[in-house]
């Protein structure tokens, strides 16, 4: 919002909000200026949880902005968003790739230094493995030493022949394992061409190697104990049943990313994703969260999920703090409630957190607060026991201190973490919810509503855009909650009171977007008015109200994250 050089928006009064390390802050009005260096906040209507002029104390030097213009009304202010954007971090760079885009780079490799070295592909596969599949690091150490080369991975001297993987029997001789004796060319050897084998012997070694995993069956050698000749693909493909053939060549694509030191690839960990992502050269560091085509994201540096903004110490031990829990209780949890009204148990199976109690009670509500819906402020802040002013003074809030006294007397540690618990799970769950939607979006629903309003397909990508930003803020909430429960309300009140702020601020325009890209998408496109209705009439109304919405989310989004890159919510120590 533009403001005057008094600090008074040009729409109505702002508030200043100066923070000093080790004093006490306040909410300064009109023309009060600061001479501070610090960054600034954008921030929204007061209505959703800011703090209106109570005292509380911050630990940087910062200046935070808390505009008084937003104060519930259908107000759309877009000059925010640019600053937003410039202050956006930088996109990662990421190359999402196939299994066989992966098999097409192995293939390419293993080619090279199978040419560079005059070897059959299956031994230029083993020596590029124990360099890491790294061609530049094989040919400093085959030719600085190829015999240490040779005999780390099982290449038995050729005296400057070529190797071959596999030989036949040249007469009849008996298997050196089960002692049957077998005619010429009917049992087979590895690299060393001295111990010979016979075709089922050799299928139950090699599945017996495969059945133990990757590192055992790509690391084999002759069934001869004494001897260390390596047992690579080509004689696995002539000797082993097509299941262990299938098998050995997955775990031998899995080892060129995950074994790998010559690049920075990694699989994704998405629940039956088989693709993998690439950190492209200088595109990002090793604390980026990355995202996959299958739109899950992981952290690189720690492979958990996309935990933006929090470090990964935190997230490692929120996940521990999460473990002690059994799934009856996280299921109880996280899905049912009773309703404030008449305390029926509800579940939630939508995204969004507004909720209507069936009939006849028809109870409007919040989710995660409780409040009644019509008198919603954006789901204050946690509160340790005793600490019911704001609620007392609120004749709209006492509903549900009457309903729910058990959850806000939080002053225990155990009860804090039932309280940031709970909005965890909830914006977890609200995620699985985006992304559904998101694939419904994509798979038919665009079509279906291009179609109601007889316009294009890509007059709708204001839907999709809304969708990105609902997916991220419900990230960014659920781990900022994770991040609440390790700040003490006595030792880090001034800390907590940021955090809250922020979030309800960020919370209020998240729920408003998300309502409105769920529920109101599909009272608007699936209503039996006729398609000019909605082509002239209620697309541009909606159209714009999501495209506001998106911008104005993703400024107060941008807000909560900033703080975490500030010195104001540092990294916790665990």
């Amino acid at each position: 919002m533009a403001t005057n050089g008094d600090g008074v928006s040009e729409n109505g009064r702002s508030k200043r909000f100066r923070a000093t390390a080790g004093s006490t802050g306040h909410h300064d009005d009109g023309d009060n200026t600061s001479d501070g260096t610090g960054e600034d906040y954008d921030a929204g209507s007061d209505d959703y949880g800011g703090y209106d002029e109570e005292t509380v104390g911050y630990a940087s030097g910062e200046d935070y902005f808390f505009n008084d213009d937003c104060n519930g009304e259908e107000t759309w202010v877009t000059s925010v968003v640019d600053d937003c954007d410039r202050r956006r971090r930088q996109e990662r760079v990421v190359v999402v790739l196939t299994e066989d885009d992966v098999r097409r780079r192995q293939d390419e490799v293993t080619a090279k230094v199978a040419e560079i070295l005059s070897f059959p592909a299956g031994f230029a596969a083993a020596v590029l493995r124990h360099c890491g599949w790294d061609a530049g690091r094989v040919e400093d150490q085959w030719f600085s030493d190829d015999r240490r080369v040779r005999g780390a991975v099982g290449l038995p001297p050729t005296d400057g022949a070529v190797p071959v993987p596999t030989a036949l029997s040249a007469a009849e001789a008996p298997c050196g394992i089960c002692f049957t004796r077998h005619p010429a060319g009917q049992m087979r050897s590895a690299a060393c061409r001295a111990h010979f084998y016979c075709g089922e012997c050799w299928r139950g070694y090699i599945a017996a190697a495969v059945g133990e995993g990757g590192a055992r069956c790509l690391s084999l050698r002759c069934p001869e104990p004494a001897c260390a000749a390596a047992v690579v693909r080509e004689l696995v493909d002539a000797a082993a049943g097509a299941a262990d053939r299938s098998r050995y060549a997955r775990f031998a694509l899995r080892s060129f990313v995950e074994e790998g030191a010559g690049h920075r690839i990694k699989w994704c960990p998405g629940p039956g994703c088989t693709r993998a992502v690439e950190l492209a050269a200088g595109g990002a560091d090793a604390d980026a969260d990355v995202f996959c085509d299958c739109r899950h994201g992981f952290c690189w540096r720690c492979g958990e999920e996309a935990h933006r903004p929090l470090s990964c110490e935190t997230v490692r031990a929120w996940l521990e703090k999460n473990s002690s829990f059994s799934e009856t209780a996280n299921w109880v949890l996280a899905n049912t409630k009773p309703c404030p009204s008449c305390r029926r148990p509800m579940e939630k199976d939508q995204g969004c957190m507004h909720m209507t109690c069936p009939p006849p009670c028809g109870h409007q509500f919040c989710w995660v607060c409780l409040d009644p819906w019509d008198r919603h402020r954006g789901c204050v802040g946690f509160r340790p026991d005793g600490d019911e002013e704001d609620a007392a003074a609120d004749p709209g809030s006492q509903e549900k201190v009457a309903a729910d006294l058990s959850r806000r007397r939080l002053a225990s540690a155990s009860d804090r973490y039932l309280y940031h618990y709970e909005r965890w799970v909830a914006n977890f769950s609200s995620l699985e919810s985006v992304f559904r939607d998101m694939a419904e979006l994509e798979g038919s629903e665009i079509a279906r509503i291009a179609a109601v309003a007889g316009l294009p397909e890509t007059e709708f990508g204001f839907l999709t855009r809304a969708y990105e930003v609902v997916a991220g803020g419900r990230r960014v909430l659920k781990w900022a909650h994770a991040y609440g429960y390790y700040l003490d309300p006595g030792r880090d009140a001034a800390r907590r009171g940021l955090l809250e702020d922020l979030l309800d601020q960020a919370n209020a325009w998240l729920e408003r977007l998300h309502a409105s890209a769920e529920l109101e998408r599909r009272e608007t496109f699936c209503s039996s008015a006729e398609p000019a209705v909605i082509r002239e009439v209620l697309l541009g109304y909606y159209k714009g109200r999501v495209e506001n919405l998106t911008a104005v989310t993703r400024t107060f989004l941008g807000n909560l994250v900033k703080a975490f890159e500030s010195d104001d919510l540092p990294k916790l120590s665990h």
